[in-house]
């Protein structure tokens, strides 16, 4: 089944915008050859934008607010909200291309969107939709709209074909972990010996989607934690923790920054970070439950 048979039967703004940033992941799986290298500038973090990050980003802007697919976009490569004419008042937050530091070792990256309406500053459990796609050996989309997670590949013929309808997340022991082990708070470092105690396998790449990705199919935890000088984590909540975590909890798991439910928080700001641990329920009440 196709992506767009699939989607049949919602919300006709919501349909079309899924399938408008499916249209551009298509376009960015081919995209990679020919845009190699790193550009000269950097996003509102600082961090140096690849060739490729400037391209996608370009790449969403034109498809989903110059065709008035959207009324809002907040994009981790630009400082500030993008608003445009629209019929619409859906709003995205994208992060183009997640992982990009990995492209010069040609390591898995992705993309995230999380899709709300009315404004992108809102919590994650306002969520209409949320979904990723993954540029591996094969390009993946994952996609929900509050009604379980569908997996699509695609095919040679140019179109996403349905793999997995309605799948739920694994149970191995499995543990990705970010941050130096000389900088993790007391619970923190309480959680992971625990974990090892209990056989947790590290897997860990430093691609937050393609980590997700693995713990979504194979079972476990992804943690990137606040730490010493950085307390409030590395990680952006729009752009990154809350999409992946409606994807997480619709698929059966959980997400949480190690006190509260992360799609609770509403985000001050687009550039706003947050400590996370995403997974499995058995794994994100445990660290819910270690004294802070």
């Amino acid at each position: 089944m196709q992506l767009s048979k699939h989607l049949e039967g919602y919300d006709k703004d919501l349909v079309e915008v899924v399938l408008g940033i499916a249209e551009v992941t298509k376009a960015i799986s081919r995209g990679f050859i020919t845009h190699q290298g790193k550009a000269d500038t950097s996003n509102l973090y600082g961090d140096q934008q690849a060739a490729m990050d400037v391209w996608a980003d370009d790449l969403f802007i034109k498809e989903l607010g110059g065709s008035g697919l959207v009324r809002y976009l907040a994009s981790e490569e630009q400082p500030e909200i993008l608003e445009f004419e629209s019929d619409t008042d859906l709003a995205v937050s994208i992060d183009p291309l997640d992982g990009s530091s990995l492209l010069s070792v040609n390591l898995t990256v992705g993309t995230i969107v999380g899709i709300q309406r009315g404004g992108v500053l809102k919590p994650g459990s306002d969520m209409v939709g949320a979904m990723y796609v993954i540029y591996g050996p094969l390009t993946v989309l994952v996609y929900s709209v509050g009604d379980g997670v569908h997996e699509f590949v695609l095919h040679a013929d140019g179109e996403f074909v349905l793999r997995k309808e309605n799948f739920t997340i694994g149970s191995e022991k499995r543990l990705g972990q970010g941050a130096a082990r000389n900088t993790y708070l007391p619970f923190h470092e309480e959680f992971i010996s625990r974990l090892e105690a209990d056989g947790y396998k590290i897997r860990f790449s430093g691609s937050f989607v393609a980590d997700v990705h693995q713990i979504l199919h194979k079972g476990g935890v992804f943690t990137y934690p606040g730490y010493l000088g950085s307390e409030r984590g590395k990680l952006r909540l729009l752009f990154e923790c809350a999409p992946m975590g409606y994807i997480v909890t619709q698929a059966g798991g959980a997400v949480s920054d190690g006190v509260v439910d992360l799609l609770s928080i509403v985000p001050e700001s687009i550039s706003e970070r947050v400590p996370v641990y995403i997974g499995g329920k058995r794994e994100i009440e445990l660290i819910m439950g270690l004294p802070k």
